[in-house]
């Protein structure tokens, strides 16, 4: 049986085939609506905190920490005119 990387080591050699198997049969489009949808779960993530930790905080200023959680800070200052590092955000 194949060797699965590290962060798998935990899982039952015989599901992980399963589960690989079931992402091999998905179309390229599935897969990429998976992806996407991961995506946008992880953002809400993000918003969800920001919003819990700044409860008083503009939709601007959420918009902007939500992008600080991922994207570099040159290009959070860029895009939202709004710098992380001042403004208290780490990642």
């Amino acid at each position: 049986m194949t060797r699965h990387p590290p962060e798998f080591q935990d899982t039952d050699p015989a599901a992980m085939e399963v589960w690989l198997e079931l992402l091999r049969k998905k179309t390229p489009g599935e897969k990429l609506a998976a992806v996407l949808g991961a995506s946008d779960l992880l953002l809400a993530c993000y918003e969800m905190g920001v919003r819990r930790q700044h409860p008083g905080a503009s939709e601007m200023e959420i918009r902007a920490r939500v992008a600080a959680r991922h994207l570099p800070r040159e290009l959070v200052i860029a895009a939202y005119g709004w710098d992380p590092e001042p403004n208290g955000h780490l990642h």
